[in-house]
Parts: structure tokens; C-alpha cells; sequence
């Protein structure tokens, strides 16, 4: 799937609220309305889940509402139980923390409204996960690492409680050993670009000699490579995860080695799918797999047209 070039960051940081609409579809869903619960759209990879996750309601004849968390779990379900007081057919979320999600799975099903779980996992009853298979690319992130350098590196981790954290990191740990790679520090930078930037100044103060850096997604894998400056590339190598627009740049760049790039517009959609079914009744896939692919030097104008 193509990655398009630019993407409006605005989109997250100016609302918490935002509704898309479109007329009839060919299935006929046009009397269903989804609420999409986004974790925060000031990250591109979500702003392109969001588009996906419209462009497959209007081509179906759905309405979609769409709330934004902003990184904010307590939001986030006081959003969901307001979209179930809202009436809403189905609800897709994408949770800020899984385990913290329970209370917003546990209102969705005291109001018998199917839930859709995208990107991340959620805790308790779900009619469908649709999702990357994190852990395989935790492995590929490491794989790609141990080909670039060897010696000490880095991990920099997401938030702590989203699953998406979690598996990445558990694949990254089981493919160390495909590579002459260890690593001797970790930190956690909440899939933020200014606090992977300033918690790379703090881990290159202990550990000056790192080689490599794995950052499980590309905005603090960009943070990162401020911090390292001239030597980002050079010096120290770096792999992201995600494959954002402004990630695919600094692979072109050479200051970045590889992405795990997951199909954000894709998961966006296959989730909208799964809800319009599950809105019907209709038979769902419980667990829809959406592959990651490996982007670097040599293949990323694919990726990039």
C-alpha cells in the first residue's frame, strides 16, 4: 500500500470532535453511524487511520464520529460513553492504554454495541481486532539493526500501558539474537517526538558509544535522531516503526536506517468493514491481520509516489 507524502497534523490538534458523513452506499449502511475513538491525532500514523477508516464509510454509506483522545485514557472513555449514550451502531477504538481501556469495553457492552479494537488491543469483550502483528515487527526492527551496526544499543518504548508497546518490544527482544547487538539502555518516550528527543540526550550522557537506536515508532525515532544530530546515520544508526511520510523522509535522508511500516489507511478501513458488518449482525473476522513490510534505502520509492 502506498504511503502518501504529506499529511495535515492540524487535524488532531484542533478538535476533539469530528464527524464525516456521506449518502447512500452500495451496502446500504447508510443508517449506521460508527464512533471511531482515536488514542491522538496529532500523530500521523493516526491521521492516516482516520482517513482510511473514512474513505471506507463513505465508499460503504456509513456515518463515522470520530473523538480524539489526545493521549489521555480517562478521556478516552468518557468519550466512548458518550458515544454510547449517543446511540452509535458500533464503536471502533483505538485505545490510549489497553488495560485501561476496560471500563469503555465494559460500556459498550452493557449498551449490547458491538466494539472493534484497532491497532492496539483492548481489555474485555471485543467483536473484532484488527490489527499489524507488532511482535513480527519488533523482530524485523531488530533484524534490520543487527545488519546496520553492531554493538551497544538503545530502546527507546512507547506507552507503557498500549500493546502495541508491548509486543514491539517483545519482538525486538526475540530477534537480538539475529545480530551482533545488545542492548545496555532503555527509555520510555511515549511515542513522542520531543520526549524521545530529550530522552536520548539523557541516555547519550551515560552511554556515548551506543551504535543503534530502536525506537517502536517513527516520531521517536525522528526525536532520536535530533538528539544524535550529525551523527544519526553515520555513527549511530536508527530504526523506526510505522512508516510515516516524515519517517520514509529521513530513510531518503540517510539519517534513518529502516521503518516498520504498518498500512495505517488499511487497518482504518478493515476496521469500518468489520463494524458495518457487526452492525448488521452479519458474521465478523475476529482477528484481521494487516502485514507490516521493512522500508529502507532500497526499496522506500515504493513507498513514496
Amino acid at each position: 500500500m502506498k504511503v502518501t507524502r504529506r499529511i495535515a497534523l492540524t487535524l488532531g490538534a484542533a478538535a476533539l470532535l469530528a464527524t464525516g458523513c456521506s449518502g447512500t452506499g452500495a451496502s446500504g449502511g447508510n443508517s449506521i453511524t460508527i464512533g471511531l475513538a482515536v488514542s491522538t491525532l496529532n500523530n500521523p500514523f493516526f491521521v492516516e487511520l482516520q482517513q482510511g477508516a473514512q474513505e471506507m464509510a463513505d465508499k460503504l454509506g456509513a456515518k463515522l464520529t470520530v473523538v480524539d483522545a489526545q493521549n489521555d485514557a480517562t478521556n478516552q472513555v468518557n468519550q466512548v460513553q458518550t458515544l454510547v449514550t449517543q446511540g452509535v451502531k458500533v464503536i471502533i477504538l483505538n485505545p490510549v492504554d489497553s488495560k485501561q481501556s476496560a471500563p469503555a469495553a465494559k460500556a459498550a457492552e452493557q449498551a449490547k454495541i458491538p466494539l472493534i479494537s484497532v491497532d492496539r488491543s483492548v481489555e474485555g469483550k471485543v467483536a473484532a481486532e484488527v490489527a499489524s502483528n507488532n511482535v513480527s515487527g519488533g523482530s524485523l526492527a531488530a533484524i534490520e539493526l543487527g545488519r546496520a551496526t553492531s554493538g551497544d544499543v538503545a530502546h527507546l518504548k512507547g506507552i507503557s500501558g498500549a500493546s502495541a508497546s508491548r509486543d514491539r518490544g517483545q519482538g525486538f527482544e526475540q530477534g537480538l539474537n539475529s545480530g551482533n547487538i545488545k542492548v545496555v539502555a532503555t527509555a520510555v518516550a511515549d511515542f513522542d517526538r520531543a520526549k524521545a528527543l530529550n530522552e536520548t540526550t539523557n541516555l547519550l550522557q551515560g552511554h556515548p558509544n551506543i551504535k543503534g537506536i530502536f525506537a517502536e515508532n517513527d516520531e521517536m525515532a525522528l526525536g532520536a535522531i535530533k538528539a544524535l544530530g550529525a551523527r544519526a546515520g553515520k555513527d549511530v544508526m536508527v530504526v523506526g516503526f510505522d512508516g510515516t511520510p516524515d519517517g520514509l523522509k529521513a530513510i531518503q535522508d540517510g539519517t534513518l536506517v529502516a521503518t516498520i511500516a504498518q498500512q495505517p489507511k488499511l487497518l482504518g478501513s478493515k476496521a469500518v468493514e468489520q463494524a458495518v458488518k457487526a452492525a448488521k449482525g452479519e458474521p465478523v473476522q475476529q482477528v484481521v491481520d494487516v502485514e507490516v513490510k521493512v522500508i529502507t534505502k532500497q526499496n522506500v520509492a515504493e513507498f513514496t509516489k
